[in-house]
């Protein structure tokens, strides 16, 4: 997909964050964008916002609530948004939490609902989009995380859904390929975004300490990034210098990345001991 004018794009988690950002580069392009997340106030400000960035007047800009989790809901939402709005041609699962702690601070709680977002979301989603994106194809974007191929310190919940996104995308890429569906999955690092504010009240100190050394990104750096793999066509989509060279060290050397992280966490844990 090189052009984005007239083209339906569909993202969830689309009311902040890369999701935004996101929303707003491609309704620049020229693209009718549907935005959807739980929070009614948000959609409605951030459909305001993303007015602003609009190309023509004929553009459509609009927004659904939905709460990505639950399937019987995604299936509903979607049927009227394909009614409304007609079939996506560009989809972005951006919708995502996460609530990073010691593994065994992670109530069962938190780890059923932090699968049923980031995975069983996409899923959800994409299960209900597929059947009609079939009939002229697109692009499907899941949206993972560098903790999606570096296990990380304090994310064992989130890690877990992250590195599923991978897997899923990877086996989806290969079944829709014949279908004229691509599929890309971005792997963000840390970014400037309220759930990234959110994830620093509650990591464990070794999690800071790891996550000192990385460069935070602007959402709208990364969504820049997004949209120009999506016109290479690239599977993986990682922003940044930083986010590329880890990800080529952890397949090339990955006792390396592990020596590195594990440094970082006995230093303070040691300190916590004196």
């Amino acid at each position: 997909m090189k052009n984005f004018m007239d083209k339906n794009v569909y993202i969830t988690g689309g009311s902040s964050g890369i999701g935004l950002s996101t929303a707003n580069l491609l309704a620049a392009s020229g693209a009718n964008v549907l935005i959807f997340a739980r929070t009614k106030e948000r959609l409605e400000a951030a459909v305001g916002g993303i007015e602003r960035h609009r190309a023509s007047t004929t553009q459509r800009i609009s927004s659904m609530q939905l709460d990505v989790s639950d399937n019987k809901k995604v299936r509903a939402v979607m049927a009227e948004a394909v009614k409304q709005f007609g079939p996506p041609d560009l989809l972005i699962n951006c919708a995502g939490r996460a609530y990073p702690h010691y593994f065994e601070d992670i109530s069962y709680e938190q780890f059923d609902e932090t699968m049923k977002t980031n995975l069983y979301g996409i899923w959800n989603t994409t299960a209900a989009l597929v059947p009609v994106m079939k009939q002229r194809g697109g692009h499907i974007v899941n949206v993972s995380s560098m903790a999606g191929f570096v296990g990380v310190f304090g994310y064992t919940d989130y890690s877990a859904s992250k590195f599923g996104i991978i897997g899923f995308s990877e086996a989806l890429r290969s079944e829709l390929r014949g279908h004229g569906i691509a599929v890309s999955v971005l792997c963000p690092p840390d970014t400037d975004t309220p759930g990234f504010a959110t994830e620093n009240t509650t990591k464990p100190e070794e999690t800071r300490e790891i996550s000192k050394s990385a460069k935070i990104l602007p959402a709208d750096e990364v969504a820049r990034q997004l949209i120009k793999g999506i016109k290479k066509d690239s599977f993986i989509i990682i922003p940044g210098f930083d986010g590329k060279l880890t990800w080529r060290i952890k397949r090339l050397f990955p006792w390396l990345v592990d020596f590195v992280m594990n440094s970082q966490i006995r230093k303070v844990q040691k300190k916590s001991r004196m």
